[in-house]
């Protein structure tokens, strides 16, 4: 029998660990990309369709809405045919809006596709997952946040290659009108030729994918009592719910600031639209190390004491992350303005990578629907920050209110705490 990777070999694809750690992140990488290569065009966009303030809220929110069931449905897939086959279909099904959206010739339409495209989202789920069954408990929160923070950096990579892309286009004569549009056919096309390698070089497990193990007589751990029981285990957790308003607090802030940073920027500051791109595309592109780092301090920190410093960590992360998000509503000056995001991001991104280094050590006879309810939490709140947004009308004003409720989630962080016998127990069947 194969084992869960006890080590992370970057520079290797010779195990089936390693080709899951590096294709799952690649997978990512492109799903996050095409989630938000429409949001650095927005001020394209919101010129073409006559946008107003008002319905570029309900885009955002379309973005993120419909990832919230996506999210939970995907965990349990996982569970019940393993992340490889879940992983491609999402791929091909998601290429579909992707690709829909250029055809767009009305805010409705465009509305429609950009709920659709929000479906992507849900790859980090599976991302989740299939580093959480290939890795053992003394690297998974590494495993977990770096495929994570190097996913996420799709996001920033659109933020600032998409104007790059349309402006590129324009030089060769296309207009912006149409510019846009051939854009975004790239993400669309990059999920086809992802899923074709997906479906190729991963398996869902050290030991091979589900369908056979199941035909070996091999138990799964979580898949073995099929979608709905590893969901209905895992939300009758408190741990879950707790960690469920959490990631909200953390990767859904990080979700809104993605959709409204470019026309922020643009608006509030007066950038071009290159420059709102470069500026809000450093925020995403901190998931290069961010996450990675977060789920890094967590392990360290679990080796030389328990559970419950993984809890420490995430919560003064979130403290962190509240108070520089203050800082970032109240900037006076693009430039002031530029570093408290950096600043804030930091803790952000890494609050992410702390919450999925719990993960695992939840319920791991239920890791799909552990996954797909708290990778839920955070399109909750991302979706309630857009309407937060909506209501206010104020882009600057919500930002306010949303440092003051990350600084209050953070109680939730610290409620996750682990007895010493749960604890033990934990570990040992992680």
């Amino acid at each position: 029998m194969a084992s869960k990777a006890n080590s992370i070999n970057l520079f290797s694809l010779g195990t089936p660990q390693m080709r899951a750690f590096h294709l799952t992140w690649m997978a990512f990488f492109v799903c996050f990309f095409a989630w938000f290569a429409c949001a650095p065009l927005m001020p394209v966009i919101k010129g073409e369709f006559h946008l107003s303030m008002g319905q570029i809220a309900n885009i955002n929110i379309a973005a993120v809405a419909i990832t919230i069931l996506v999210r939970l449905l995907v965990g349990p897939l996982c569970d019940r045919y393993g992340p490889r086959k879940t992983y491609t279909g999402l791929l091909l099904l998601g290429a579909i809006p992707v690709l829909g959206v250029a055809l767009s010739q009305s805010y409705e339409s465009f509305l429609i596709f950009r709920l659709g495209i929000g479906a992507v989202g849900a790859s980090f789920v599976i991302t989740q997952y299939h580093t959480s069954v290939m890795f053992a408990p003394n690297v998974v929160g590494t495993a977990n946040a770096t495929s994570a923070g190097w996913g996420n950096a799709g996001a920033g990579a659109a933020q600032a290659l998409m104007p790059l892309l349309l402006g590129a286009l324009v030089m060769l004569g296309v207009t912006e009108a149409m510019g846009w549009r051939v854009a975004l056919l790239v993400p669309g096309l990059l999920m086809l030729v992802m899923a074709a390698l997906y479906w190729r070089y991963t398996q869902d497990t050290p030991d091979g994918n589900y369908d056979q193990l199941r035909a070996d007589g091999v138990a799964i751990d979580g898949g073995k009592k099929g979608g709905w029981a590893s969901f209905k285990a895992a939300s009758m957790n408190y741990r879950v719910w707790l960690l469920f308003v959490t990631y909200g607090a953390c990767f859904g802030i990080e979700l809104f600031i993605h959709g409204v940073a470019a026309v922020y920027y643009v608006d509030h500051f007066g950038l071009s639209l290159k420059s709102a791109g470069f500026a809000a595309g450093s925020f995403g592109l901190l998931a290069l190390f961010a996450r990675a780092l977060g789920g890094w301090l967590s392990d360290k920190l679990a080796l030389r004491g328990n559970l419950n410093s993984r809890v420490t960590l995430l919560f003064m992360l979130m403290i962190g992350e509240g108070l520089g998000l203050l800082w970032f509503a109240h900037a006076g000056a693009v430039t002031f303005a530029v570093i408290a995001m950096l600043g804030f991001g930091l803790f952000t991104h890494m609050a992410c990578g702390a919450t999925y280094a719990l993960v695992p050590f939840i319920d791991r006879k239920a890791l799909g629907g552990v996954t797909g309810i708290i990778g839920a939490g955070g399109n909750v709140g991302a979706v309630l920050a857009g309407f937060l947004m909506k209501g206010t009308g104020d882009v600057q004003q919500t930002l306010s209110i949303l440092g003051a409720l990350v600084l209050v989630s953070a109680v939730c962080a610290i409620a996750v705490r682990f007895s010493n016998a749960a604890d033990q127990a934990a570990m040992a069947a992680a």
